[in-house]
């Protein structure tokens, strides 16, 4: 956990400014800007999603289309303003077409992410679509574990993780929506009720050993 002598803000401007800088990261010339996250540097819910799409890339914001307006309707649903959560994608550039994103391009923007997420020190996760929750539960299927949320260990510290459908993924199926929907309402019990559960040896490398809490 990083010292809070300075402030979540302040580092999170000097991690932004980092990546812009950073002309080892892929996808860059073909993006018109780098799309960082946005919302609470202090917020207690992290969502992370895939990466930026065409109209993340032209206003420099994540999740600001179609998608975007789903989470945000969500977000409302349960009570919550977006300026109260913090929004970001596991990639940073817009990748060409929308395609999705290589493995390389993945590991190229993952020590940016991990800091990120120390910044904050969110309480739990959220992984939007298939990208976000491999990151933290490797070789799953959304589609099995969707709406379960798992204490995982990450980075030497005990996280909780809800792995959910991608917005976008949602809004092209209704029977998506519905689970997605559904999952959504878990998240204010899971903030509001911690959830006790025994100690078990350290493993993140297969989602089969994963704690499901609910």
């Amino acid at each position: 956990m990083i010292p809070r002598k300075t402030m979540p803000s302040s580092l999170l401007s000097d991690l932004k400014k980092r990546m812009e800088e950073d002309r080892n990261l892929p996808l860059r010339s073909g993006a018109t800007q780098l799309v960082f996250g946005e919302g609470d540097p202090d917020a207690e819910i992290y969502f992370l999603g895939e990466a930026p799409g065409y109209h993340e890339d032209q206003q420099g914001r994540p999740f600001v289309g179609l998608a975007g307006k789903l989470l945000n309707e969500s977000l409302e649903e349960i009570g919550l303003k977006r300026q109260e959560v913090y929004i970001s994608n596991v990639v940073r550039f817009r990748p060409p077409g929308n395609r999705d994103p290589l493995p390389e391009e993945l590991a190229a923007f993952d020590p940016y992410i991990d800091e990120e997420i120390k910044i904050i020190n969110p309480k739990l996760i959220v992984t939007l679509g298939r990208f976000s929750m491999g990151k933290f539960i490797p070789n799953a299927k959304i589609s099995q574990i969707h709406g379960k949320p798992l204490f995982i260990n990450w980075s030497s510290q005990e996280i909780m993780v809800l792995p959910m459908f991608h917005p976008a993924a949602a809004l092209r199926s209704e029977e998506v929506l519905k689970m997605f929907k559904q999952d959504f309402k878990k998240i204010p019990q899971l903030l509001k009720e911690p959830v006790q559960v025994e100690k078990k040896e350290e493993s993140t490398k297969s989602a089969n050993k994963q704690l499901e809490l609910l």
